[in-house]
């Protein structure tokens, strides 16, 4: 007889992101590991991954890090995501603001960036800014994890994910 153990497999998870191009990886990593878990189809994690990945980029190259880091800040962005019980994927990039509000740009075929909000308008359902306190800038966006023709989560699967302070 064998012993099965049941893991847990988190439905929302927020993590501290160094302002910078050094933790991205591991926030990718990080995510598509725990979507993969949560039975997330692959090419969803994909666009998820993806889209975290410009959130990300965006906010290291257009935005503070939180909080004053040269004073009390710890140089670092937060990165948050959430599945809820109907199938809908929150992605969520907080930074600590910047001289610019994101806008999508309409670059030029030989610009080597301007690309990113486009992306993630393309491949999200919705998405938008939201202004917070201290001057912080949070970007989010709402990607589907099921196609029209598979059902909601389950009850049970409903009733497993936990309410998240703050969502």
């Amino acid at each position: 007889m064998a012993l099965v153990v049941a893991q847990e497999v988190p439905t929302s998870s927020s993590m501290a992101v160094p302002h910078g191009p050094a933790g991205v990886g591991q926030a990718r990593r990080c995510m598509r590991d725990q979507l993969r878990m949560s039975g997330v189809s692959e090419g969803v994690v994909d666009d998820a991954v993806l889209i975290l990945s410009e959130l990300l980029s965006n906010a290291c190259r257009h935005g503070r890090p939180l909080g004053d880091a040269a004073v009390v800040g710890d140089g670092n962005v937060r990165a948050a995501w959430r599945l809820d019980k109907r199938g809908k994927l929150t992605i969520e990039v907080t930074d600590g603001g910047g001289p610019t509000r994101p806008v999508p740009a309409t670059p030029s075929v030989t610009a080597h960036g301007g690309r990113g909000l486009g992306i993630i308008a393309a491949l999200g359902e919705e998405w938008g800014v939201r202004d917070g306190a201290a001057g912080e800038v949070t970007v989010w966006v709402v990607l589907g994890t099921r196609t029209k023709d598979e059902p909601e989560l389950s009850p049970a699967r409903a009733a497993a994910i936990p309410p998240v302070a703050g969502w």
